[in-house]
């Protein structure tokens, strides 16, 4: 009896794996699993990717470990590999960056005692001797009272006076 239904299970494993690998052919590219509503995700961690869609119904993307395992190859595939490596890491692509950037190296003309910088983008005023004052990509100088009138905010709430 046992056998039979460990037999039944393993013959039915076999035959749902090419249904499987037909989803997943069928899947758009760069989706990461499927939801169970049928819809695809791209995001690359299981955890929430199918929030809103009643959860993963397939998985299609290799785990963290396996991920962490391939990156270890590659870098030791780097490591053992001739000088001329260097250069073509060079010139790849940089990376884009998901967080705050840094300010300019230089602030914009002009500001000075009274005056503060507004980023015209998040609203927010940066006071005299701020790392942001007068760098942010776009952003114009004007009085405290003025910036507050027009609606902007201090940063992190700190008044300048």
């Amino acid at each position: 009896m046992k056998a039979s239904i460990v037999f039944a299970m393993a013959f039915g494993c076999l035959l749902a794996m090419p249904a499987v690998q037909a989803q997943q052919a069928s899947a758009p590219a760069g989706s990461t699993g499927q939801c169970k509503d049928g819809s695809y995700t791209s995001i690359a961690k299981k955890r929430s990717s199918c929030r809103g869609h009643k959860g993963v119904k397939e998985w299609y993307a290799a785990s963290s470990k396996a991920k962490a395992k391939a990156s270890k190859k590659a870098t030791k595939a780097e490591a053992a590999a001739p000088a001329a490596a260097p250069a073509t890491a060079a010139a790849a692509a940089p990376k884009k960056s998901m967080g705050w950037t840094k300010p300019a190296a230089t602030a914009a003309p002009g500001g000075g005692a009274g005056m503060v910088w507004v980023n015209d983008s998040s609203k927010v005023y940066h006071c005299q001797g701020d790392k942001w004052y007068g760098k942010t990509k776009h952003g114009e100088y004007m009085s405290e009272a003025a910036a507050k009138a027009k609606g902007d905010h201090a940063e992190h709430g700190k008044a300048c006076s």
